[in-house]
C-alpha cells in the first residue's frame, strides 16, 4: 500500500488525476472504474483540463461506475449517471456508449446485478478503480455488515450514509434508501486501486480502514489485501 498524505484538496485532486492520467497514457484502452460523490470532483476537473489541452485521450477508454441509486432515472439530477455526465463524460472525448453505470430503474434489479458483473468480466476486469470512502468505511455502497459481499448487489443504505448524502438533496426524505453497488470481487480484482479522501472528519475511519483489523464492519479495510493500492488523503 502506498499511503500519501497531502496538505490540500487541490493537491489531492492533482495527484489523483496524475495517477489516472498515467494509466490512460500507458494503456489507451483502459477500463476505468469510477466513483461519484464530492471527493472526485476535483480529480475529474483536472482530467477534463488535460483532455481539453490535448494531453489526454479518452477515445478508447471504457468506464464502469461503482453504483447507482435505486429508483432514480438517468435524467434525475441526483442520479449518478447524471453526475458522471455533467462532471466528466461531457467534458472529455470518451464515447458515451463506452460509459457504464448500473441501472437503478431496472425492472429486475437482481438480473441487473448479474448483468453488470458479466459486463465487467467481459471487459476483462478493471484496470484502475477509483474509490472514495464513507464515514462508516463503506466503498461504493458496500455498507458495514457481517460479511464481504462478492458480487454487484442491491443494498439498503445505512442511516449515516443517508444523512451524509442528504446535503445533495432538498431534504433527507428525498434521499433514496436503496442502491445498486459493485461488489468486493470486481473491486479487489482491479489491477490497481486508487482511494481518495479529504476532511478531518475522515481521519478516524482512515485509521481504522488502513491500519486496523480487516473486517466487513469496516468494508474498506479489505483493501489492505490489494497488491497495488494507492491512498491519497488530505485533512483539509
Amino acid at each position: 500500500m502506498k499511503y500519501i498524505k497531502v496538505k490540500t484538496y487541490e493537491e489531492l485532486s492533482r495527484k489523483a488525476a496524475a495517477v489516472i492520467a498515467a494509466q490512460v497514457i500507458s494503456k489507451p484502452n483502459s477500463v476505468l472504474g469510477l466513483a461519484t460523490g464530492s471527493s472526485p470532483i476535483g480529480t475529474y476537473e483536472n482530467l477534463a483540463k488535460a483532455c481539453d489541452n490535448g494531453d489526454l485521450d479518452f477515445s478508447d477508454v471504457t468506464s464502469v461506475n461503482l453504483d447507482e441509486y435505486v429508483g432514480l432515472s438517468t435524467d434525475n439530477d441526483q442520479s449518478y449517471r447524471y453526475f458522471m455526465n455533467k462532471n466528466l463524460f461531457e467534458k472529455i472525448n470518451i464515447k458515451m456508449e463506452n460509459t457504464n453505470v448500473p441501472n437503478g430503474c431496472a425492472a429486475d434489479i437482481e438480473a441487473e446485478c448479474k448483468r453488470y458483473d458479466a459486463l465487467i468480466e467481459d471487459l476483462g476486469g478493471i484496470d484502475l478503480q477509483l474509490l472514495g470512502i464513507g464515514l462508516d468505511g463503506h466503498i461504493g455502497f458496500n455498507e458495514p455488515c457481517e460479511e464481504f459481499v462478492k458480487g454487484t448487489n442491491r443494498v439498503t443504505l445505512d442511516p449515516s450514509t443517508i444523512e451524509a448524502n442528504a446535503r445533495f438533496f432538498a431534504s433527507i426524505d428525498e434521499v433514496p434508501r436503496e442502491a445498486v453497488t459493485m461488489g468486493m470481487q470486481a473491486i479487489m480484482q482491479a489491477k490497481k486501486v486508487l482511494l481518495i479522501a479529504n476532511g478531518k472528519n475522515k481521519a478516524e475511519i482512515m485509521e481504522k480502514a488502513f491500519f486496523g483489523p480487516i473486517t466487513p464492519k469496516v468494508p474498506a479495510s479489505i483493501l489492505q489485501l490489494h497488491p497495488d493500492l494507492t491512498v491519497i488523503y488530505s485533512e483539509n
